[in-house]
């Protein structure tokens, strides 16, 4: 099993231990690491200073928003990352929600998951460097045509020739859909409240996408890299307790009532009902009454918790399920060093 640092994305100030993080998860054996954004810092640019002291983890975004940049332009940043990386970038990419793009980006959501198609094939398009880029699509045509352009737009090839034409595209996913489309047309699935017991669902859905005619990838070379919280500890409720908040936080708060992804992961696992109640009581202020309904077991599905025995066994369990990878957030160099032991024992 992979281990991914998860960075994620900045509260009001940078966080303050993260080079030292990063430093250490390049020499104690992490695979990647990862940085995202929501509408404060941006996904690259961390990347790129952290990183910087790197040598051998590989840099990913998870995930930088398609409404944050044109296709071309995440193409722009993600080939320059890899060729100052030496060819450690992994491109990470998600629709993000309505909320977001339409309240931040002020740019429409509707059909994300042709806008996804459209995007990762400009993409592909920039790093093959075969010819001018060109697309006909109507989420992101090059050269230009509206009306309300000057008709002067010429297609470019890009300057700089990309490091690597395969650089890794992976896809943040969460319905049916997305999860086909993503094993269809990227190199993995940034997977976020994936629990193995649903294992069985989540390959109907990644078999249909290999299935596809072009499908780019097949389950033997594919990524499937899942945020989870690993925790090492002796007192296992104490720490579902501390983790109710979080869980709380992303099916009541993050998104809208109409539409939450995280909201629908959590009801196809079989907590409708107290979906429904954590999103009332959270939207409507009440936000430790919305913690207080959050069972057990909805924390204890989506992340690692126990000794260091229990979370070696869960571990197993989760790469059986197919996971390839586990992102996870680390508080201190100590915290890294008890996961790589209790994950990758030597």
């Amino acid at each position: 099993m992979k281990l991914g640092l998860q960075l994620g994305y900045w509260g009001a100030q940078p966080p303050a231990n993260a080079q030292e993080l990063v430093t250490e998860a390049d020499r104690s054996g992490f695979d990647a690491v990862f940085s995202a954004e929501s509408w404060g810092n941006d996904a690259f640019t961390p990347l790129a200073w952290w990183g910087s002291s790197t040598e051998r983890v590989r840099l990913g975004t998870s995930v930088a928003q398609l409404s944050g940049r044109t296709p071309t332009n995440a193409a722009m940043h993600a080939l320059t990352l890899d060729h100052l990386s030496g060819g450690r970038a992994i491109l990470g990419l998600g629709v993000s929600g309505p909320q977001v793009v339409e309240g931040w980006y002020g740019q429409p959501f509707p059909k994300p998951l042709a806008r996804t198609r459209e995007y990762v094939s400009v993409i592909r398009k920039v790093l093959a460097r075969e010819g001018a880029v060109t697309n006909d699509g109507p989420h992101y045509p090059l050269p230009y045509r509206g009306e309300d352009g000057m008709g002067l737009g010429k297609p470019l090839k890009p300057i700089t020739h990309p490091l690597r034409a395969d650089l890794p595209i992976w896809l943040g996913a969460e319905g049916p859909k997305n999860v086909a489309l993503t094993a269809e047309i990227a190199d993995g699935w940034l997977a976020i409240y994936y629990t193995p017991r649903l294992a069985d669902m989540y390959n109907e859905w990644l078999d249909e996408g290999f299935a596809r005619p072009g499908a780019r990838r097949s389950r033997e070379d594919f990524e499937i890299a899942a945020t989870c919280q690993v925790v090492i500890t002796d007192d296992r409720a104490a720490e579902i307790a501390r983790l109710k908040p979080i869980t709380a936080l992303y099916v009541g708060g993050m998104g809208a009532a109409e539409l939450n992804f995280h909201a629908q992961v959590y009801t196809r696992m079989g907590y409708g009902e107290e979906v429904k109640e954590i999103q009332k009581l959270f939207l409507s202020g009440r936000k430790e009454e919305a913690v207080a309904m959050v069972p057990d077991q909805m924390v204890t599905d989506t992340m690692i918790i126990g000794t260091r025995d229990e979370v070696r066994d869960q571990v197993k369990e989760w790469e059986a399920a197919g996971v390839t990878m586990l992102l996870v957030t680390c508080r201190d160099v100590e915290h890294m060093h008890q996961l790589v032991d209790a994950v990758n024992p030597s």
